[in-house]
């Protein structure tokens, strides 16, 4: 995996090929990791970089997060963007707007699931679980270190027989535990859904899409795009299906920069 900016020429020819759309995870790509998820704040200049990029003709700009998506809204609060929450389980933006479909039955059994897990993970200090509608987290990034092979074996013990029965799937991220609907679903997915609606004009016009992201989840993204378009981790530059990195958030914001100055791109 190469560094984005060291390929910066070949990779401006490519963003140069035709209408470009951006696909940014929201935390640790476009806002610094945060304790809790509740604390995590974009930085003004991000806002005002996905605001300017978004208005630009021939571009298009997408958020696309775990969070749930009433939250994410919040979180960036520009109207001009397309906002993927729960991992594509819903998506809103202009002219757009899509909700999978979940039942009654799943979402009573994720309440139970809930309420176990507040009873079964409560001996250990800085375990928070978010509700998100459409799926459930366990955060742990709080905890103790040494707590966390327990918290997961707990955490599984008391998931097992919805998991077995496949009324319920278990992702794992960075310092946390996802579940979620039993559906083939995920932000690969809902990233090529997009771009098979996208609306730049004529159907035949060309679009390219950039995707940077920096978790576990954001994998199905890159493996979707890997023959498509531009895909770049954030981080250590370990192992990912991303052909490019950048080592952090600031890094990010240099590239959206590159982007929305036209003389860059």
């Amino acid at each position: 995996m190469q560094h984005l900016f060291t390929r910066w020429e070949s990779v401006k020819e490519r963003l140069r090929k035709g209408k470009l759309f951006i696909f940014l995870d929201y935390d640790g790509t476009l806002s610094p990791i945060a304790e809790r998820p509740q604390e995590a704040r974009l930085p003004r200049e991000a806002r005002k970089l996905l605001e300017a990029l978004s208005g630009m003709p021939g571009c298009k700009v997408a958020v696309v997060s775990g969070r749930a998506l009433a939250d994410l809204k919040q979180k960036v609060g520009l109207e001009g963007v397309i906002y993927v929450g729960n991992h594509g389980l819903e998506l809103e933006g202009p002219k757009i707007k899509f909700r999978e479909f979940v039942s009654k039955g799943y979402k009573q059994i994720l309440q139970e699931i809930k309420h176990k897990l507040q009873r079964s993970l409560s001996p250990f200090a800085g375990v928070l679980i978010e509700d998100k509608g459409l799926s459930l987290s366990v955060h742990y990034r709080c905890s103790a270190k040494q707590d966390t092979p327990r918290i997961k074996t707990v955490f599984h013990e008391t998931v097992i027989t919805n998991l077995v029965a496949d009324k319920i799937h278990i992702k794992e991220g960075k310092k946390v535990l996802e579940i979620r609907p039993p559906l083939k679903w995920d932000k690969g997915k809902a990233v090529l859904w997009l771009l098979a609606r996208q609306q730049f004009g004529s159907r035949e016009t060309r679009v390219y899409p950039l995707y940077v992201g920096d978790d576990v989840t954001d994998e199905d993204a890159f493996k979707a795009l890997r023959n498509r378009g531009l895909t770049v981790f954030v981080g250590k530059p370990l192992s990912s299906h991303a052909r490019y990195y950048l080592r952090d958030t600031g890094e990010v914001l240099e590239l959206l920069k590159r982007i929305a100055n036209r003389g860059e791109v």
